[in-house]
């Protein structure tokens, strides 16, 4: 695991809020190795969500660069952004932010088409990653007929369809009952024996013991726990 594939440097965000300034994020680093599994932990308003949409280029910072396999992101035309966050970064939020009106294939096969992908192909692609995280008899179904546990699953199996090199992850299991959250956890743990990268925001203990290593967000400074 010596390949560089997303970094961040002296990293801080800034919001103005009327005649005040609020500093959530302040001078954070980190370097994320391919294949590696990291948690950031942290409590509720610490700035964990900031750091992550910083991370994928959602956010731009107030001072400091995110690097993307070498490439500043806080430089980057909006259009080149879109592709980079297609081609090379998946995203899996708390909520899964499914389209309600497509099916879980059609939800997953999405970033592909937007990518340029021919449907066949993409459809092709999405069953088969679909069938990865056990989702293959759900194919046709809108998120409204799936569990919470499942439209989870969908939701992983959409940020990882393009085969990217980071997936980030916003409290993937916050959501989830026990046992579904055990399932998203068994299928983080069986996707990291891959070459893609993690990035999990969270409050659960057991996704944190199962990362590589953990950080914590405190007073907006991140640091190593382990």
């Amino acid at each position: 695991m010596s390949d560089v594939v997303l970094e961040c440097e002296d990293l801080s965000r800034v919001y103005e809020d009327g005649d005040k300034s609020v500093t959530v994020l302040r001078g954070a680093n980190l370097t994320l190795l391919a294949g590696e599994k990291i948690a950031v932990v942290g409590s509720s308003g610490s700035g964990k969500s900031t750091l992550l949409n910083l991370l994928g280029g959602l956010d731009r910072p107030s001072t400091g660069k995110v690097l993307m396999g070498g490439r500043d992101l806080s430089v980057l035309d909006e259009k080149t952004l879109c592709r980079v966050r297609n081609t090379q970064l998946g995203f899996v939020y708390q909520f899964h932010h499914l389209l309600p009106e497509f099916d879980a294939r059609e939800n997953v096969a999405m970033p592909l088409l937007i990518g340029g992908t021919a449907r066949s192909e993409a459809w092709q692609t999405a069953a088969q990653i679909l069938e990865r995280v056990g989702m293959s008899h759900r194919l046709t179904h809108r998120p409204a007929q799936l569990s919470g546990g499942e439209r989870q699953r969908v939701a992983i199996a959409r940020a990882l369809v393009a085969r990217p090199d980071c997936v980030l992850l916003d409290e993937p299991t916050g959501n989830l009952d026990p046992h579904s959250a055990a399932q998203v956890l068994a299928l983080i743990d069986e996707l990291g024996q891959d070459s893609a990268s993690f990035v999990v925001v969270t409050h659960d203990p057991a996704i944190a013991a199962h990362m590589n290593r953990t950080l914590e967000l405190r007073d907006g400074i991140l640091q190593a726990l382990n």
